[in-house]
């Protein structure tokens, strides 16, 4: 992905769903996954998160990913663009109808950005006299979500995956990622029998194969995000 500072946003076809995404970001590969999963037909443009085209700033007021966007009709937020899917191609449903299963399954999702700033926390901690208190913080997280786990059954949604498993995904994608730096943060079957079954149960689905990035491929992204230089086009 070259800069796009200067270029003029790709023409928009009548009646086709498009995504702007990143391929690093977890947060577009959360809705990545529920189109993959629901078989959504859908086009890609990947936006370099670091040189924003201009015509991608303006029409955006966040200028982030992902976006969905169909016949003049705009979504961002990861979890607002999940919902408006979920509604608008029903099968399979991903997020209950009934209003206290729904909400219990939010409260999942917002619960985990507890989880998502620790896997920033903990690699810059490593040293100094926070880094045991933020490993001991992640395993405190991720045992609410292993005892949860335990209630529903093979996924979050039960016999199959429901939003919150799409929300959560991306960062055990990343998981590989932070156990370079950080092997005590593991997901090991001794200490997480839900979690860590359910991890490799995903790693078996269609839309988490079609999603995947390499741990390699991660760890060199994120080696040059902190260098100031993203290579988003590494491993592509």
């Amino acid at each position: 992905m070259k800069s796009q500072t200067e270029s003029t946003c790709p023409p928009l076809t009548a009646g086709r769903l498009r995504l702007y995404s990143m391929k690093f970001c977890p947060y577009a590969q959360r809705t990545r996954l529920v189109l993959e999963y629901k078989n959504i037909p859908y086009e890609t443009v990947n936006i370099n998160l670091k040189s924003k085209p201009d015509w991608f700033r303006d029409r955006y007021i966040n200028a982030l990913v992902p976006v969905l966007e169909k016949d003049g009709t705009v979504i961002y937020e990861s979890s607002v663009c999940n919902e408006y899917l979920d509604e608008v191609y029903p099968e399979p449903q991903l997020i209950p109808t009934n209003p206290v299963l729904k909400a219990k399954d939010k409260m999942l999702s917002e619960q985990f950005g507890k989880v998502t700033s620790l896997f920033y926390d903990i690699p810059k901690s490593k040293g100094d006299n926070s880094y045991n208190k933020n490993v001991r913080m992640f395993h405190y997280q991720m045992q609410f979500y292993d005892r949860e786990l335990s209630k529903r059954g093979l996924y979050f949604g039960g016999s199959a995956p429901c939003n919150v498993d799409f929300m959560i995904w991306p960062w055990f994608e990343r998981l590989g990622v932070m156990t370079v730096v950080s092997p005590e943060s593991a997901i090991t079957a001794d200490k997480y029998p839900n979690l860590a079954p359910w991890q490799e149960r995903m790693y078996t689905l269609p839309c988490v194969k079609d999603t995947f990035v390499k741990p390699d491929d991660h760890i060199h992204f994120f080696m040059t995000l902190r260098q100031g230089t993203p290579d988003y086009d590494y491993g592509s």
